[in-house]
């Protein structure tokens, strides 16, 4: 029997080998990483008998009262018996906004449905050259600067997440003179851009083109939900879509977010 509870210090190997298996830590330097921002900042669920069997975990972010579900991974060995029903259960429990990325899986997507979240946009995952994309004028900023703007664009408030993604390696924040900011971080010749947002989609887009152009990487890679305005900006200037998500989001959740002025984090929303 798998029970359900929150991972403790001695159960991060254990998830740690289950997020491998599924190509999740890419692009994490050794470390600090996205779960221990779940375990810090929502929460992180292991289903296993002992520590030594495993069998899938989940993990969520919050924004103030809005839950998003980042993960939920079981071991392919393991599925179809009720482990990801069961943590599911336990992570979206309770009142408040949902979203999720889903992935292809009809399973996992008919299960968020029952769940009360609804199929609303997909999520492209975009790279492609930095040059010659328009770079408009950004500046390096303090998470501090920006929290009420993300807490807008995003949903809700995470100033406690904001600061720490802010404080790991490589990571920049900019703004533009309006109400754009984007978080970026650099990986050798390549940036990763989010989560970024303002109050239009303009500021947006100046935002994340901007933060693109300050790191100087060659490349970029970025999450875009589907009526963005960057979609066929980058697409028209060469870029490609590596891989696609559907968002998800209950009624709540539909109410507070507007896709095309938000790009999140692919690990933390």
């Amino acid at each position: 029997m798998n029970a359900v509870r929150a991972a403790t210090d001695a159960d991060m190997p254990a998830v740690r080998r289950i997020a491998r298996r599924f190509g999740l830590l890419t692009g994490w330097p050794q470390g600090a990483d996205f779960l221990d921002a779940e375990r810090a900042f929502g929460a992180l669920l292991i289903a296993s008998a002992s520590a030594e069997d495993a069998a899938g975990f989940g993990g969520t972010l919050r924004r103030a009262d809005l839950t998003h579900l980042g993960d939920l991974f079981v071991l392919p060995d393991r599925q179809s018996g009720g482990v990801g029903r069961a943590l599911l259960a336990e992570l979206l429990a309770g009142d408040g906004p949902k979203v999720t990325f889903a992935s292809s899986d009809p399973r996992a997507l008919a299960l968020y449905v029952r769940h009360g979240l609804r199929p609303w946009t997909p999520l492209l995952y975009l790279t492609g050259p930095a040059a010659p994309l328009p770079a408009p004028p950004v500046r390096a900023a303090l998470p501090a600067e920006v929290a009420d703007a993300d807490a807008r664009a995003s949903g809700g408030a995470r100033p406690g997440t904001l600061s720490w993604y802010a404080a790991q390696p490589d990571v920049t924040l900019h703004v533009t003179d309006g109400d754009g900011y984007a978080f970026a971080r650099r990986a050798g010749d390549d940036t990763l851009i989010g989560p970024a947002g303002g109050g239009t989609p303009g500021d947006c887009a100046d935002a994340v083109l901007g933060a693109l152009a300050a790191t100087g990487a060659r490349t970029g890679r970025i999450a875009v939900p589907g009526p963005h305005p960057l979609v066929p900006l980058l697409l028209g200037a060469g870029w490609h879509i590596a891989d696609h998500d559907t968002f998800m989001a209950d009624e709540a959740a539909l109410a507070r977010l507007r896709p095309d002025r938000y790009v999140p984090h692919p690990d933390l929303g």
